[in-house]
């Protein structure tokens, strides 16, 4: 069994991190989607073995990874940050490009609104956001064992 933490779109609110702070050390990975890289790097300096960034709209930094797929458990993750595949519109080429790369979870950000969908065999998930410009705060808590993956939306405040 592996547990992730997902979260996305933080837009210089790292307050949130405070409360998150027992799931985040307890997590076997943490995923950052990026908008805002200097948020996410303040994960990866406190977790740097289990800490994985993508950049997101908002994001430029020369040399930034913009998506990245890593095996867990027996499922094929992809992340990033949805912008380059028109998420506010569907989600149909994020689709796409998941399975063109094998992947069975999709984590992407982007929309500020949290979603957990199954779509043609993939997991699709949007664990929100944390801008404190945002009605809701949230992220996602991913659990994989073998092949199941159970994904769960949790508020912060």
């Amino acid at each position: 069994m592996k547990t992730i933490v997902v979260i996305s779109d933080t837009h210089y609110n790292r307050k949130p991190y405070e409360n998150l702070r027992t799931v985040l050390e307890e997590s076997d990975y943490i995923f950052h989607l990026g908008d805002m890289l200097s948020d996410a790097n303040e994960l990866m300096r406190q977790y740097p073995e289990k800490t994985y960034i993508v950049a997101g709209n908002n994001d430029f930094c020369a040399g930034a990874a913009t998506e990245l797929v890593l095996d867990v458990e027996g499922r094929r993750i992809m992340a990033c940050h949805g912008h380059r595949y028109g998420v506010k519109s569907g989600t149909e080429r994020l689709l796409a490009a998941a399975k063109a790369r094998g992947c069975d979870v999709v984590l992407y950000g982007h929309t500020h609104e949290a979603s957990v969908e199954e779509q043609d065999g993939v997991l699709l998930i949007n664990p929100g956001c944390m801008t404190r410009f945002s009605g809701k705060q949230s992220y996602c808590y991913l659990v994989i064992v073998g092949k199941k993956a159970v994904a769960t939306i949790v508020e912060v405040r």
